[in-house]
């Protein structure tokens, strides 16, 4: 039995929703983006202010003459990283936990017990869920907000992990929910933790 599931998630293929469900069905702990900001921001060395501010952006000067010194000199949003990191291993220590986001899967990548699932889904799929969550918003800005946080992800995870995200190397299972329904994705990662 997997007792530590990760889910890393395409913007809109409805992760957060299958791992909320995945842990109510195997009555584990329920972790997402909110919880370990807030989990990072209570390890005191953070602000409300500069986590918001820093939260899943990359910093646009890195790789354009960022010198060596600033670097090493650990910028802050290099500091919100780690206390995310920290968070994570915590709640993992723990057990019995679904932990989507902040990539997981690689931060938790030495831990027994785990599954480590990613959840895409075709565009059409992923812009019909996010109009729904976002009745007001033109199409064209809900595509734009797909397109961005899925740049964004990928930045994110390429320059804090060295990894490529949704590359089928750094995860056990891959599921798409605009193929297999939201249900049979859930009971799919299900049966697969129980192995």
């Amino acid at each position: 039995m997997k007792n530590i599931i990760t889910i890393s998630r395409q913007f809109g293929a409805g992760g957060s929703t299958i791992g909320q469900e995945v842990a109510n069905r195997l009555g584990y702990y329920y972790c997402d983006k909110d919880m370990i900001v807030r989990a990072a921001l209570e390890s005191g060395s953070l602000t409300p202010d500069e986590i918001r501010y820093y939260d899943e952006k990359v910093p646009a000067e890195f790789g354009f003459g960022q010198s060596l010194f600033d670097f090493y000199s650990k910028p802050l949003d290099e500091r919100l990283f780690n206390a995310q990191k920290e968070a994570i291993r915590k709640v993992a220590e723990k057990g019995n936990c679904v932990i989507v986001g902040r990539n997981a899967n690689i931060v938790l990548k030495e831990f027994d017990k785990t599954l480590h699932v990613f959840v895409s889904a075709d565009i059409p799929f992923r812009l019909r869920r996010m109009m729904t969550k976002m009745p007001n918003v033109p199409e064209e800005k809900v595509m734009d907000r797909i397109n961005s946080v899925d740049k964004a992800r990928k930045r994110y995870c390429k320059h804090y992990t060295h990894t490529e995200f949704g590359n089928a190397a750094y995860y056990d299972l891959a599921v798409k929910s605009s193929t297999l329904g939201i249900l049979s994705s859930i009971e799919l990662i299900c049966d697969a933790a129980k192995m």
